[in-house]
């Protein structure tokens, strides 16, 4: 999964972070299962072989690094790459009570059910915990225990230093693709 964190950790490190970052607006549309809108038109460019060759390339770069990630995690804290990604998204947001099942969901592009999983899994292993939130019972509010906070300093630092490493081969392999 192409993550909006990991394109704005590419802009950021490359000067560009404007471009990524409509970059990661367009593949989170893209990926959604939202129906067609006028702001998610279709392509109607044939695409040249040089076209092939730069998505390939890109979606290559990514794969490695998602590779590297699946292990890293798997590894150093036996989770799954989508389970990692939860703390991740709990700790991007800016929410002072954490964020809602339906954030991560929208997050992670996953469905509710989905998201609920992971965090069963989470809290299970005491890395996760969910509240009601009190102003509206509906919703629940997820935070990190420190256990998790910790655990996920440690493995995003890593994954930071591998971003700062791989962000030259990414951005070479998007540049064909804004032109």
């Amino acid at each position: 999964m192409i993550t909006t964190y990991y394109l704005t950790l590419l802009g950021q490190a490359s000067g560009h972070p404007t471009d990524l970052k409509k970059i990661a607006f367009r593949a989170e549309g893209l990926g959604s299962t939202r129906k067609r809108t006028q702001e998610t038109p279709t392509v109607r460019k044939s695409l040249q072989a040089k076209d092939y060759a730069a998505h390939s390339a890109f979606r290559h770069a990514i794969r490695k690094l998602l590779r590297f990630s699946k292990e890293l995690v798997a590894t150093r804290a036996e989770l799954t790459t989508e389970q990692y990604d939860v703390p991740l998204a709990i700790k991007g947001s800016s929410g002072a009570n954490g964020v809602t099942v339906g954030e991560i969901s929208e997050q992670l592009q996953v469905k509710h059910h989905t998201a609920v999983s992971l965090l069963d899994r989470l809290e299970a292993r005491k890395l996760a915990t969910r509240k009601r939130a009190t102003a509206d019972k509906r919703n629940v509010n997820v935070q990190l225990t420190k256990a998790d906070a910790s655990l996920l300093a440690r493995l995003a630092a890593i994954h930071h230093r591998e971003l700062q490493q791989r962000t030259p081969e990414i951005i070479d392999a998007l540049q064909p693709l804004r032109e």
